[in-house]
């Protein structure tokens, strides 16, 4: 089973490239999605047996984040199907061009998205080192097409951004994974495995200088696709530029598998006895990702950039929660799943502003509870979830973090976070708050009669879920980020 979580969206990828009706195509993304779900929750029932004699297998730290994947997944099929159907016929018409496949652009989108899908897994399950790289380099080049979709100069340059910032990055976390096995290297043995399981277990044989100069650029590499300051400059252009339902896969899923690799990362050195090395050096760049996202987020026009920077700021916090140690690595996983649902709401009710105004900038919208009721009603709850306001699950998860500061004497660091916060809270309300309320910016003549169910169902689902978590963190959910944290050194 666990080898299948990856082959069904990459078959139904490649088929999606050929598939001629549109119908038939959209029916496979959905089906793709659907399978992929039930194998992902008979996973928490079962955990599946490893294969390839361990180089594709699921524990705690994949299952947590493959689930993360996957719903959002679902959720982007769902509203993705309803994208596509109202496109213009004519747009990004040349996407394809030279290319044999079939109804291109819809063609070689539906197709990227399965095998970005595909390649998320792949991080998920990767038990050895280098296959953990190669999956992570995949999902770059599976998802830079779904980035240049709308085909302007803005969306190239996203792109390019995108893939030369990354690719460094990545190029960094390759002599990461060659420093881990310099780190590994036994005279005794003939061979060096880079299996995870492996590395854990020999943890304390290891180099510790070697390991430590591993972790740095396993740290820089993959925290470039992270978006961990000042490495973030990719982010803010491709998560703007990317049609919503990309932008909701690449903040809520995308960041998370770069942050789990380096959570890989950190489980060796950990192993090793040196995890306090690693800490301080999350601590660090978590609070300057916050702070970096507060200054960009205060007087940013553009509401989809604004979602980005907020993305910074959120990633900060995973860093920050796993450097404090303790309670904060459980109130990073929490707030990994709390962060990923409420951006992703955000980024699809964004598409929906976008679709009816035709504008990204915030000052040329208002009265969405006007306009788009139910698009409305969301974008303002979506508002206060991301700010960490109760009852909504991200506030019990920042809460949590901001607790294991407390709790370890990290009082400065503590006030820099609620700092930043507040910074933060402030930038986006007045930009939230303008867009929602107030007299309708849009003539009667071009409001839409109607919100489709498609483009309100998946967002609502989220945005009902991050309620939840706010109130109650179900028994399963729970038991699950416990073994994760405890995976990594915490409780």
């Amino acid at each position: 089973m666990v080898a299948a979580l990856f082959l069904i969206p990459a078959l139904a990828g490649l088929a999606a490239f050929v598939i001629r009706p549109h119908g038939v195509r959209r029916a496979l993304l959905l089906g793709a999605a659907l399978a992929h779900a039930a194998l992902t929750a008979q996973a928490w029932r079962r955990p599946p047996t490893p294969a390839l004699d361990g180089l594709l297998s699921l524990d705690e730290l994949g299952l947590l984040f493959l689930s993360i994947t996957s719903a959002l997944f679902l959720a982007a099929t769902f509203y993705g199907i309803g994208y596509l159907r109202h496109q213009k016929p004519g747009e990004g018409q040349d996407f394809g061009q030279g290319l044999a496949f079939a109804n291109a652009p819809e063609a070689v989108f539906t197709g990227c998205l399965l095998l970005f899908l595909a390649m998320m897994t792949l991080v998920s399950l990767s038990g050895h080192f280098g296959l953990n790289w190669v999956a992570m380099e995949a999902t770059t080049l599976a998802s830079a097409p779904l980035i240049y979709f709308h085909r302007h100069s803005r969306s190239l340059e996203a792109t390019w951004k995108y893939l030369l910032i990354c690719s460094v990055g990545i190029a960094l976390a390759l002599l990461g994974v060659f420093l881990v096995a310099v780190a590994a290297t036994d005279p005794a043995r003939t061979t060096v495995s880079l299996m995870m399981a492996e590395l854990i277990r020999r943890g304390g044989d290891l180099n510790h200088i070697w390991l430590k100069l591993a972790f740095v650029f396993l740290l820089v590499g993959y925290g470039t696709k992270m978006g961990l300051a000042p490495l973030h400059t990719w982010l803010p252009d491709a998560h703007s530029e990317s049609p919503s339902v990309v932008s909701a896969l690449l903040s809520g899923a995308l960041l998370n598998c770069a942050f789990l690799c380096i959570l890989r990362g950190y489980q060796i050195l950990a192993a090793a006895g040196c995890a306090a090395f690693a800490q301080d050096l999350l601590v660090l760049l978590g609070l300057l990702s916050m702070g970096a996202a507060a200054v960009f987020i205060i007087g940013q026009p553009d509401y989809k950039r604004m979602l980005a920077y907020s993305s910074v700021e959120h990633i900060g916090i995973l860093a920050l929660g796993m450097g404090l140690g303790g309670a904060g690595i459980f109130g990073a996983m929490l707030h990994a799943v709390n962060h990923s649902l409420t951006k992703a709401m955000l980024f699809l009710v964004a598409g929906n502003l976008l679709a009816a105004y035709h504008t990204k900038t915030g000052d040329r919208i208002q009265g969405a509870l006007r306009v788009l009721p139910v698009s409305g009603a969301l974008w303002l709850a979506g508002f206060l979830a991301i700010t960490g306001s109760p009852p909504f699950g991200p506030f019990l998860s920042e809460f949590t973090v901001l607790r294991a500061a407390l709790e370890q004497g990290h009082v400065v660091t503590a006030i820099l976070y609620l700092a930043f916060l507040g910074m933060i809270f402030v930038g986006m309300a007045g930009v939230f708050l303008q867009m929602t309320y107030g007299r309708a910016s849009l003539p009667a003549a071009e409001r839409p009669t109607h919100e489709t169910l498609l483009s309100i169902l998946p967002p609502t689902a989220l945005g009902i879920a991050v309620l939840i978590l706010g109130i109650w963190v179900p028994a399963p959910l729970l038991d699950l980020l416990h073994r994760a944290a405890s995976a990594l050194g915490g409780f």
